[in-house]
């Protein structure tokens, strides 16, 4: 018989990470352990480092996982925009499993309940190829029971078209070295050289400042590319372009408005989320939607987009935005604005439940993305949930305590561990005690 859990007395007392790869990148899987013997489940987000996690540790040893606020008002300041923000949210989405767990709830009904029984699923599709080859991926998610898409379309797709792309000499040549190198590369055999340098600063250079410009002959090529995939998939279905590649505003607005006739769900980050009255002068010259989020983090950071009017749609990450807590207060801020919500995901399964329950939880969410349909051992990360979890398009939304996930498969783990942490939940005795004075006032 289980012992009788009592959540008044609950204390967090270890925390421990595994670092798997391929799923689709790499994947940081956190344990919060506690003196009771429940286990929480969190996760850094993909590409992200554990040291932003690990950091904290001394910072919420010994507290009550269920105080979720508290504790997240007391790390929130460590985080930051894009993958800085890995730490604070994976521990966030513990603390929420450790809270759902000891009081024998779901996640989203500690949330006030839930709007839908299931979530709408879409995957980002990969294809090499023209864009018949791209129309006949989607439809073949489409005969897999999606209702939701989304597709790649900019610069990368130009890189080999002749006079396509217009940009100062030797620039285009030192981004392919650079995405080579980094990209294609297991990322334990990269040289830390690699990630400094010319290549590496102009290849993270923001878009208004790389001179890249799509010329006549790149607008031709991506409209008939777009055109292709409609003749395919036909026009009934919502697709979503994503990785326009770091081209000026000036640039995107030529492209949106090429775009228009092809009935797109958004177009995902033409320019950095920071540059609020670019979103605006791009959304007052084109009907084409407009979305950003991903790499956002906390509630106030959106409210300039949403004041704005810009977006169409917001695509908040929940290991960016804050969690799950602040990614549901980001939902409803983006309701009262007239704002779409869809969730960006591109983690394990740990993430996508996490997203799940914020997605059940939120009004006006219309899609949560997967980026590992193609993965085959991806849902069988855990243990608890149905498999296969994506069943015609959706996930069903558990009713299980935390976040419905019973246990991890330790042996699939295991065999998928990133090969710069060959051993799977170490102690991470050396963060216990670790202090500063962590006020920001005087």
């Amino acid at each position: 018989m289980a012992p009788q859990i009592d959540p008044s007395t609950l204390k967090i007392t270890d925390m421990r990470f595994a670092d798997i790869d391929g799923a689709p990148k790499r994947c940081t899987l956190i344990k919060l352990y506690t003196n009771q013997g429940l286990v929480g489940y969190g996760e850094v987000r993909d590409a992200s480092s554990r040291s932003y996690a690990a950091m904290l540790k001394s910072r919420i040893l010994g507290e009550n996982p269920c105080n979720v606020e508290k504790i997240f008002r007391r790390i929130k300041q460590f985080g930051g925009h894009s993958r800085q923000a890995g730490g604070v949210c994976g521990i966030e989405v513990a603390l929420w499993d450790l809270a759902g767990k000891a009081w024998g709830v779901p996640i989203w009904q500690l949330l006030g309940g839930k709007f839908r029984d299931r979530i709408r699923i879409y995957c980002d599709t990969d294809s090499a190829g023209g864009g018949r080859d791209m129309g006949k991926a989607l439809k073949e998610r489409m005969d897999q029971g999606y209702t939701f898409l989304k597709m790649d379309l900019g610069i990368e797709l130009l890189m080999n078209v002749k006079g396509a792309l217009s940009a100062p000499l030797g620039f285009l040549e030192k981004m392919r070295e650079y995405k080579k190198t980094v990209f294609s590369t297991p990322h334990g055999s990269i040289d830390p050289r690699a990630m400094r340098g010319e290549a590496y600063d102009l290849f993270n250079t923001a878009h208004a400042f790389t001179g890249i410009h799509l010329t006549d002959v790149g607008l031709d090529y991506l409209e008939q590319y777009m055109a292709d995939c409609r003749a395919v998939t036909g026009y009934e279905i919502p697709i979503a372009i994503d990785h326009l590649g770091h081209i000026p505003l000036e640039d995107c607005i030529k492209l949106a408005k090429r775009l228009e006739r092809f009935n797109l769900a958004w177009m995902e980050d033409p320019v950095p989320w920071q540059w609020t009255d670019q979103y605006v002068r791009l959304a007052q010259s084109t009907t084409t939607p407009i979305g950003t989020g991903e790499d956002i983090y906390l509630k106030e950071s959106f409210m300039p987009l949403f004041k704005s009017g810009a977006l169409a749609v917001v695509h908040p990450d929940v290991l960016t935005a804050g969690g799950i807590m602040e990614t549901k207060k980001i939902g409803d801020l983006a309701e009262d604005h007239g704002v779409q919500m869809s969730i960006h995901m591109a983690e394990s399964p740990i993430a996508c439940m996490a997203a799940v329950h914020v997605a059940a939880a939120t009004r006006n969410f219309m899609s949560l993305e997967v980026h590992s349909v193609d993965v085959p051992w991806w849902d069988q990360l855990v243990k608890g949930l149905p498999q296969p979890l994506i069943q015609n398009g959706y996930i069903d939304v558990p009713n299980a305590p935390g976040l419905g996930i019973t246990e991890l498969n330790e042996e699939l783990i295991a065999e998928k561990l990133h090969r710069d942490f060959p051993i799977a939940w170490q102690p991470t005795d050396e963060w216990d005690k670790e202090w500063a004075n962590d006020r920001q006032w005087s």
